[in-house]
């Protein structure tokens, strides 16, 4: 559905996209993150046709829209590539002087739509964003997660093959968030193909089959969930709570050339260098034996977060 080849943006020296190579196939709900300026507005835009790229192409569908000398698509090539997109930016881009059923008919006449296509679509749409009882208000009245639910309505209007969406969720309260979420699932179990950055991390591992995480321009790994986070996290991190006896612990563990102690907390400490169970328990044993008074012990969770900020450096 999506491929981006050798995509690079340069900006006087600054390099927003260095080199950037990503295939989304159809039916996917991708999720792309990194930290702020890691270059993932800059990609979106450059996808959607809102900004030209330095050098590289991109694939749409079947449909160019940027060759391979970096070009964006004109004329009949950019209305094919609008046609197959459906975009909702950072920015709500709403009218608040109008209803919401005359939002929809002023954005799907922007998009070549007749009255009679818009009007068969609107009652549709409006049901599937959860805002048919909304149809004859007006947008300002609307709440923040109402007015983002409708921005998702009207880049679905004409019927895209790829939906792209930049950080939809911020900014909404919890609720808001879950609604939101529950919608892109909805569309991607109806075979919609959606591409969503995002600095909630959480609901990205839960929502999204297949993530790319960027930093400084460069996409540093991207593939399906499952892939990722088995990939990503050293297995070797263990978490041993204790009862009493932490600061015994915290001496055994530093006296150990083996281990290396990563965290302390008022009652936990995480190691690293235990790659091998056997080896965890004959540390815990020990700990044991030496009057420790140990409350349990497990694997760090391979969550997205950790291999985030591993991979990133922290980076916020």
């Amino acid at each position: 559905m999506l491929y981006i080849n050798n995509l690079y943006k340069i900006y006087g020296r600054f390099p927003a996209v260095q080199g950037l190579t990503l295939r989304v196939p159809r039916g996917d709900l991708f999720g792309f993150v990194g930290p702020n300026g890691a270059g993932k507005t800059t990609t979106i835009r450059i996808v959607c046709g809102l900004l030209q790229a330095t050098s590289g192409s991109v694939t749409v569908n079947g449909v160019t829209a940027v060759n391979s000398a970096g070009k964006t698509a004109s004329g009949k090539a950019m209305r094919e590539l609008k046609r197959n997109i459906g975009y909702v930016p950072d920015f709500f881009g709403v009218y608040d002087n109008l209803k919401v059923t005359e939002y929809l008919e002023f954005y799907g006449s922007l998009n070549g739509m007749t009255y009679r296509d818009i009007n068969a679509t609107t009652d549709d749409l409006l049901a599937l964003v959860n805002l048919q009882d909304k149809k004859d208000f007006y947008v300002d009245t609307l709440s923040r997660g109402m007015k983002q639910r409708l921005c998702v309505a009207r880049a679905l209007l004409h019927n895209p093959n790829l939906l792209v969406m930049d950080e939809p969720s911020s900014g909404l309260d919890p609720v808001a968030r879950v609604e939101m979420k529950e919608l892109l699932m909805n569309l991607q179990s109806m075979g919609k193909t959606i591409v969503i950055s995002s600095h909630i991390l959480a609901d990205i591992s839960e929502m999204c089959n297949a993530i790319g995480i960027m930093n400084r321009g460069h996409l540093i790994a991207a593939g399906k969930m499952e892939d990722i986070l088995k990939t990503g996290t050293d297995m070797s991190r263990l978490i041993i709570s204790f009862s009493s006896g932490i600061e015994r612990a915290t001496q055994i563990f530093t006296e150990n050339p083996y281990v290396r102690i990563e965290s302390i907390r008022e009652n936990q400490i995480m190691l690293s260098g235990v790659a091998d169970d056997g080896f965890a328990d004959r540390l815990v044993v020990d700990l044991i034996n030496r009057g420790v008074v140990v409350s349990g012990f497990h694997r760090e969770e391979r969550t997205l977060e950790r291999i985030f900020m591993d991979m990133t450096g922290g980076a916020a």
